[in-house]
């Protein structure tokens, strides 16, 4: 699997048969590709940036687990294939995971809108994530969902910024009930700088 390519097709899918011979070594290796992809913002927000490596074994995986055969597959590519990084952007998914049933209702209840508010700032600029358009995912009453997916469209120039590895690369969040803010790890801003053209 080469990071540059951006599209799944059915040929690069394994059989059954295949996958699961390979599946305890591949799990073993997406972990290791995942630790640097993923960045916590506050207590309980977390981003996982998505590539072509990713999303080729989430297709795997959701075709192994629910054993649907061919007819499956176009469905799969049809989810995922949108979530891999076209060259001159980043994709994540991004996840509140609050374990307590309660403490969620709670807060999902007021972070209604916050896929609108994460973003990069880079050199001095300002990349803002975009939601993916597939289903509203913060209700008319302000809930949010606990899971989003998120583009953040880059420049040529905040691309050339990101990958000098010069200066820092902060992931924030502006929502009124939840404002936090990171600094990329240099490990994490190498593996995501291999997600551009």
């Amino acid at each position: 699997m080469q990071a540059t390519e951006r599209v799944i097709s059915r040929d690069k899918i394994l059989s059954m048969a295949d996958y699961s011979a390979q599946r305890a070594e591949l799990r073993r290796h997406m972990i290791a590709v995942k630790r640097d992809r993923r960045i916590d913002i506050g207590p309980f927000v977390s981003l996982y940036f998505e590539s072509y490596q990713t999303m080729w074994y989430q297709v795997h995986e959701m075709l192994f687990t629910e054993r649907g055969g061919e007819e499956q597959i176009d469905d799969e590519l049809a989810a995922y294939n949108p979530l891999i990084p076209q060259g001159d952007e980043l994709v994540a998914t991004m996840m509140l995971e609050i374990e307590n049933p309660t403490r969620r209702k709670v807060l999902l209840a007021k972070l209604g809108g916050i896929e609108e508010t994460v973003r990069f700032e880079v050199a001095g600029q300002t990349v803002a994530g975009v939601p993916e358009d597939d289903v509203e995912r913060t209700t008319a009453e302000g809930k949010t969902s606990s899971v989003h997916f998120l583009h953040f469209p880059f420049s040529p120039e905040v691309i050339a910024a990101f990958g000098s590895g010069d200066g820092d690369v902060t992931l924030a969040i502006d929502h009124p009930e939840y404002r936090h803010a990171t600094t990329l790890s240099d490990a994490t801003r190498a593996a995501l700088a291999t997600d551009f053209a």
